[in-house]
């Protein structure tokens, strides 16, 4: 079988890690890498990481067609990237999970799969136990809430900062009390794990979130209690923050090369079927 020609939206703190395991990984070919500005230094790093691959501000500037689109960017690249690919029959991964709290967003990209007989998905990302939460939806689930804490350097350049000291906190402040849509709002780079609870059980207004900045975490703590019929759920995932930037989680980028080998293996069993 011929690799899997995959594109990689962004070379940021999970775009580079991810780039840097697919390097070992002769089932994958990594074709494009589409940044904001290919001539930036950001574009060298893309092009050390995946020498073979085309560096291009747009998708749609590749001289070959890819197999799958893997977003690592931020939410802007939903609409800019993803949509268009959608649109053209190509798979997609999103990680920018807190993006569809835009719901006008949300159903522009379900028109693009229906028009173009592709698929996108969401990864679990940073938090587990969304296929429970999932399953809980369908046997009765009455409330969820998520709650995360992460280190106050994580929060710098948030709305959090312009509020609060953060540098000078000595116990665990919280910065922000409300629904998953707004968390989602507010927080677009630090709240995609509310978001992706909420799409896995009540919605983006039902779900409460508690996001907390704590000197004392020493990493991303994701929090999750749900109740229904089903019975109750309660999970706690300490995660270690990506070395490159504190606001995310390094299970992000497993969880994205996970998407990635999961459909590449599923691919070839189909074939081989």
């Amino acid at each position: 079988m011929p690799p899997l020609r995959l594109a990689v939206i962004g070379c940021g703190a999970i775009g580079s890690a991810v780039l840097r395991h697919l390097a070992t990984e002769p089932s994958v070919r990594v074709a494009a890498v589409v940044l904001r500005d290919p001539a930036s230094p950001t574009g060298g790093i893309a092009r050390t990481l995946a020498p073979g691959a085309h560096v291009l501000a747009r998708l749609d500037d590749a001289p070959a067609p890819v197999d799958l689109v893997l977003e690592c960017a931020g939410h802007d690249a939903l609409a800019a990237h993803v949509l268009p690919a959608l649109a053209r029959g190509v798979d997609c991964i999103v990680t920018s999970i807190g993006a569809l709290g835009d719901a006008e967003l949300a159903r522009r990209l379900e028109q693009a799969g229906h028009d173009g007989g592709s698929q996108l998905e969401l990864v679990s990302g940073a938090i587990g136990a969304i296929d429970a939460l999932a399953a809980a939806r369908l046997g009765g689930l009455e409330r969820v809430t998520y709650v995360g804490r992460k280190p106050a350097s994580a929060w710098q350049g948030t709305p959090a900062a312009a509020l609060h000291a953060l540098e000078d906190l000595d116990r665990p402040l919280c910065i922000f009390e409300g629904s998953a849509r707004e968390a989602a709002r507010l927080y677009p780079r630090n709240a995609n794990v509310a978001a992706t609870v909420s799409l896995a059980g009540l919605g983006l207004d039902r779900t409460q979130v508690q996001l907390y900045a704590d000197p004392h975490a020493g990493g991303n703590v994701h929090e999750l209690q749900a109740e229904g019929a089903f019975g109750s759920l309660v999970l706690t995932l300490r995660g270690q923050p990506l070395a490159s930037n504190p606001k995310t989680s390094a299970l992000t980028v497993y969880s994205a090369l996970r998407a990635v080998l999961c459909l590449l293996y599923t691919s070839d069993a189909a074939d081989e079927g």
